[in-house]
């Protein structure tokens, strides 16, 4: 059975940001970088990038000191906004070729029950949760990792 996924492209580019997050205030933070600390492809993550930057996410400073850095606040770029701008729309049936008049009662209960209700929560989601929140988060997992080897 296939269920819904986000490609390797919304995840990869996710923990991208949220490494770009954490670093934020070092300055600008080059792509390899973050490759690095992530395990990712450059290649890949320059991809992800342009898109991201196409999208209003993260701004390109060039120079030796160059690298990416955040378009706007950490608490105002959410996991919704990076995923729709690698991924489209965050629906789990795509209907949107879908002549409504030929539904049938049980296409058009489900979709209006279903799909739709599913849906607006998953984007409801995904839009609650900020860049600055898995920062957060992934800061407060990482100094529990640290403290449990010196215990």
């Amino acid at each position: 059975m296939v269920g819904i996924q986000i490609s390797t492209r919304g995840q990869y580019g996710l923990r991208a940001l949220v490494d770009l997050a954490i670093n934020a205030s070092s300055g600008p933070i080059p792509l390899s970088s973050i490759a690095g600390r992530q395990s990712l492809s450059l290649g890949y993550l320059e991809q992800v990038f342009s898109s991201l930057r196409k999208a209003g996410l993260v701004r390109s400073v060039k120079g030796a000191q160059g690298g990416y850095i955040l378009a706007d606040s950490q608490a105002k770029i959410t996991v919704g906004d990076v995923l729709r701008a690698l991924e489209g729309d965050l629906n789990v049936v795509d209907d949107k070729d879908k002549d409504e008049t030929s539904e049938t009662i049980i296409e058009q209960c489900l979709r209006t029950m279903v799909w739709e209700r599913i849906n607006e929560a998953l984007s409801e989601l995904a839009d609650s949760i900020t860049l600055e929140d898995l920062a957060i988060e992934s800061r407060k997992l990482n100094e529990s990792l640290v403290n449990m080897y010196y215990i």
